[in-house]
C-alpha cells in the first residue's frame, strides 16, 4: 500500500486547498518534507492521523494526547483547527483527503481509495467519507452498524491501519525512546496489544474464537437440558460482563474528556492569580507545571507498578497453598509425561509379545507354561530396564487437577521465584519512589500556590472559589475514574474465571458426546489451529528477536554490546516483554542506555516489527535524526530509512537534524523533496523542489536566518 497524495484544505496553517504528492518513483522509496519550525511540518503528520481517526488521534501517540489536553479537550481542540484566516473569511469548514494505492480488500478490485475527514465549525461536527475509485461502496453500507457513520471508521481500521499499530507508522524519532523505556505494566498492555496486532497473532487467535463458537453449538445440540442451560448461563455472563466493560470504557473516556476541561480552566484560573500576585513570571510557572506534568506521570507510571505488585500479594500470603500447587502441576506433567512413556513400554511390549507368538508356532515341542510366563515377565522387565529406563509406574488412583501448560508452569515458577527473591526488594523500592514523587508534586503545588495572588477582594475570591470548585470535580473524576478501572479488572478477572468453568465444561461435553462429520471436521479444525498459533508464536518470538538483534548490530557502533535479543509472549498473547541481554547473559536495563542508544534500539524495533508483519503501509517519521552521533546517523541513513518500508516520509530541521553530509548520504534513495514555505502568518504551502537542489534552495530562502 502507498500514498499517492494528501490535500490538506484550511487545516490549521495550510489556507485553502495545499495538495502534496508523496508517490515514490524510480525505485527510490524516501520523501523529504522541511521547512523551518512552525511552518508546519509536525501539522501535516497531525492532519494524515486526524483523517484517519479523528476523535481517536489521541489514542495513537502520547505526543497527540497531549497536544489536545493542553487544548482543553478534543472538542476545543478541533475547534481551534479551522485556519485563522479563513476563519476571518467566513469560511466554516476544514478537511484532510488522502490517496491510498494498492489497497488490498477481500473479493473487491480497486486502483485507489481516497479517505476524507471534514469538520464543520457551525455543526461541530466530523464526517469520514470512504470513496473507491471514486464511488461508494456497499461494503461500507455493511460495515456500518445502527444506522450510525461508523462503517467508514471499521474500513479505516480493518483494510487501511488498525489504530493499535498506528504509532509504529507514524512517530516522532526523538521521542521513540518512549518505546524502548516502557518499563511500567500500563505501557507494556498497550505496547503489547499493538505487538500481537502487528505480528499476526490476533488474527489467528480470532479465527480460532469464531470455530470455538461453531464448536460450541454443535456442542449444545447434544447436551443434555442441565447442560445447555449451564453453557448458555456461562456465555450470557461473559457478553454481559463484556458489555459492562464497554460501558465503564465509554464512561472513564466521557470523564477524561471532562477532566482535561476542568483542569484547562483550572489553569487558566490559576494564571491569572500568579500574574496578578507579580511573583513569578510565565516561563517560571511554565517551568513549574512542567515538571508537575512529569510528576503526575511518573506516580501513575509507579501505581500502576504497585497495582502489579498487590496483585501478587496474595500468592505470597498463601506461599504453602501455593507450593502445593506448584508440586501439583510438577506431578502431572511427570504424570503425563510418564503416561505417554508407559503407554509406549507397553505397546512395544505387546508388540514383541506377538511377535514371538507367532514365532512359537514354527517350534514342534511345547513349552511349559510356567517357562513362558518366565520368560513374558523378563521380557517386559528387560525392554523396560533397557529401553524405557527412565519411565516409571504410573500410579492409577493419580487425579489431574490443573492441566497447565508448560508455559503456564514456567509462569508459575517464574512467579514463585519472584515472591522467595526480589518481591519484597522491587514492593520497597517502588513504594519509596511513589512517596518521592509524591511529595515532590506536593512542593510543586505548594510553590504554584504560594504564587498566587494573597487578596481578600471579591474579584480574587470569586476565582479562588470558581479553582476551588473545579479542583475538586477533578479529584472527584480521579477517583471515579478509579473506582470504574478497578471494577473493569474485577469483571476481567470474573471472565477468566467464567471461560475456565466454559472450558471444563466443553471437555466433559467431548467426553460423553457423538459428533457428527462438520462437528469432527470443526474439532480437528480447532486443534490444528491451536497447534498453529503455538508454533506461530514460539516462531515469531524467535524470528523477532534474530531480526532485532540484527538491526541493532547494523544499527549501532557499539558492536556486542547487546549480544542476545530475547522476545517473551505469554500463553494467552496479550503480553510482550523484549529484553536484551550482554556478554555475560545478564539483562540490560534498557531505562540505562543513553539517549542515542534508546533510539537505536527503538529503530530497530521498529523496522524488525515492520518486517514480521503482514501490514504493508508509509512510514512517516518526524525530527528524523535527533540525538544520533555521526556514526550513528550514518548508519540510520544507510540502513534504516532504505529498509523500513516502500514510502518513507521524513520531516526533517535541514542542517539541525539533517545535515548536507547526511543528507548527501540519503540522496541516492531519495525520489521527492519539498519545502514548507510559510507565506504569510496564517499560511504556508508546500513547494516542491528538485532532490539535487533541495539544499541549496534552502539556504537561498533561509540565509538571513
Amino acid at each position: 500500500m502507498q500514498i499517492k497524495d494528501i490535500t490538506l484544505n484550511n487545516f490549521r496553517i495550510y489556507k485553502g486547498i495545499n495538495t502534496i504528492n508523496l508517490l515514490p518513483s524510480n525505485d527510490k522509496n524516501i520523501v523529504v518534507v522541511s521547512g523551518k519550525n512552525g511552518f508546519g511540518k509536525t501539522t501535516f503528520l497531525m492532519s494524515l492521523v486526524w483523517c484517519l481517526y479523528g476523535k481517536q488521534m489521541e489514542h495513537v501517540d502520547e505526543m497527540y494526547k497531549k497536544v489536545i489536553e493542553e487544548s482543553g479537550g478534543y472538542t476545543k481542540y478541533i475547534a481551534k483547527t479551522l485556519n485563522n484566516q479563513a476563519k476571518q473569511e467566513n469560511e466554516t469548514k476544514f478537511s484532510v483527503s488522502v490517496v491510498f494505492l494498492d489497497v488490498k480488500i477481500p473479493e473487491i478490485t480497486c486502483n485507489e481509495v481516497r479517505i476524507t475527514r471534514t469538520y464543520d465549525d457551525i455543526t461541530s461536527q466530523d464526517r469520514v467519507e470512504v470513496l473507491i475509485d471514486g464511488y461508494q461502496n456497499e461494503l461500507i453500507r455493511e460495515l456500518t452498524t445502527d444506522g450510525k457513520q461508523d462503517g467508514e471508521e471499521i474500513f479505516i481500521r480493518d483494510f487501511i491501519l488498525p489504530i493499535e499499530v498506528a504509532k509504529f507508522f507514524f512517530f516522532d524519532a526523538e521521542k521513540i525512546v518512549s518505546i524502548a523505556e516502557n518499563n511500567s505494566p500500563e505501557q507494556r498492555k498497550i505496547l503489547s496489544k499493538a505487538y500481537t496486532e502487528v505480528l499476526g497473532i490476533k488474527k489467528y487467535e480470532d479465527l480460532k474464537d469464531q470455530l470455538e463458537s461453531l464448536q460450541d453449538d454443535y456442542r449444545k445440540k447434544s447436551a443434555s437440558k442441565e447442560d445447555q442451560q449451564a453453557f448458555n448461563q456461562i456465555e450470557t455472563d461473559i457478553k454481559n460482563k463484556e458489555i459492562e466493560i464497554d460501558t465503564n470504557s465509554e464512561r472513564i473516556t466521557e470523564l477524561h474528556n471532562e477532566k482535561v476541561e476542568k483542569k484547562k480552566e483550572s489553569d487558566e484560573i490559576q494564571i491569572r492569580l500568579i500574574q496578578d500576585g507579580c511573583v513569578i513570571t510565565p516561563e517560571q510557572l511554565a517551568n513549574l507545571k512542567e515538571k508537575e506534568e512529569e510528576q503526575e506521570h511518573k506516580i501513575a507510571d509507579l501505581q500502576s507498578q504497585l497495582k502489579e505488585l498487590y496483585d501478587l500479594i496474595p500468592f505470597g500470603l498463601s506461599g504453602e497453598v501455593l507450593n502445593d500447587v506448584y508440586e501439583q502441576i510438577k506431578d502431572e506433567k511427570n504424570f503425563n509425561d510418564n503416561k505417554f512413556k508407559q503407554d509406549d513400554v507397553e505397546s512395544k511390549t505387546k508388540s514383541i509379545l506377538n511377535d514371538i507368538e507367532i514365532e512359537k508356532k514354527n517350534i514342534k515341542s511345547v513349552i511349559p507354561t510356567d517357562a513362558r510366563d518366565f520368560y513374558e515377565l523378563q521380557i517386559k522387565k528387560l525392554i523396560r530396564k533397557y529401553f524405557f529406563s527412565s519411565a516409571v509406574d504410573v500410579p492409577t488412583d493419580f487425579k489431574v487437577l490443573h492441566e497447565f501448560t508448560d508455559t503456564q508452569i514456567n509462569e508459575t515458577s517464574a512467579l514463585i521465584g519472584n515472591l522467595k527473591g526480589s518481591f519484597s526488594a522491587e514492593f520497597n523500592k517502588i513504594t519509596d519512589a511513589y512517596n518521592r514523587a509524591r511529595n515532590g508534586i506536593d512542593k510543586i503545588r505548594r510553590d504554584i500556590k504560594k504564587a498566587e495572588k494573597d487578596a481578600d477582594d471579591e474579584y480574587t475570591a470569586d476565582l479562588r472559589l470558581k479553582k476551588s470548585k473545579l479542583d475538586n470535580r477533578v479529584s472527584m473524576i480521579d477517583n471515579e475514574i478509579g473506582r470504574l478501572e478497578e471494577q473493569i479488572r474485577t469483571i476481567k478477572e470474573e471472565i477468566t474465571a467464567a471461560k475456565k468453568r466454559q472450558e471444563d465444561l466443553r471437555k466433559k461435553l467431548d467426553d460423553s458426546r457423538s459428533y457428527s462429520e462438520k462437528d469432527k471436521k470443526t474439532q480437528e479444525l480447532v486443534a490444528n489451529l491451536k497447534d498453529f498459533i503455538n508454533k506461530y508464536r514460539n516462531e515469531t518470538k524467535e524470528k523477532l528477536s534474530e531480526n532485532i538483534l540484527s538491526e541493532l548490530n547494523a544499527l549501532m557502533h557499539k558492536k556486542g554490546f547487546i549480544k542476545k535479543v530475547v522476545v517473551d509472549i505469554n500463553q494467552e498473547g496479550n503480553d510482550v516483554d523484549i529484553n536484551l541481554l550482554d556478554n555475560n547473559g545478564q539483562k540490560i536495563d534498557k531505562s540505562g542506555l543513553s539517549k542515542g542508544e534508546s533510539q537505536m534500539y527503538a529503530s530497530a524495533l521498529l523496522k524488525s516489527l515492520v518486517d514480521e508483519s503482514d501490514i504493508d503501509f508509509p512510514v512517516f517519521i518526524d525530527s528524523p535524526m535527533q540525538k544520533f552521533d555521526r556514526e550513528h546517523a550514518e548508519n540510520v541513513i544507510k540502513e534504516f530509512y532504505p529498509k523500513v518500508s516502500n514510502q518513507v516520509i521524513i520531516f526533517p530541521l535541514i542542517h539541525k537534524e539533517l545535515t548536507e553530509a547526511e543528507y548527501n548520504l540519503l540522496k541516492p534513495n531519495v525520489s521527492k523533496t519539498y519545502i514548507i514555505d510559510n507565506v504569510g502568518i496564517y499560511e504556508s504551502k508546500f513547494v516542491e523542489i528538485e532532490p539535487d537542489c533541495l539544499i541549496k534552495e534552502y539556504n537561498e530562502r533561509y540565509a538571513a536566518d
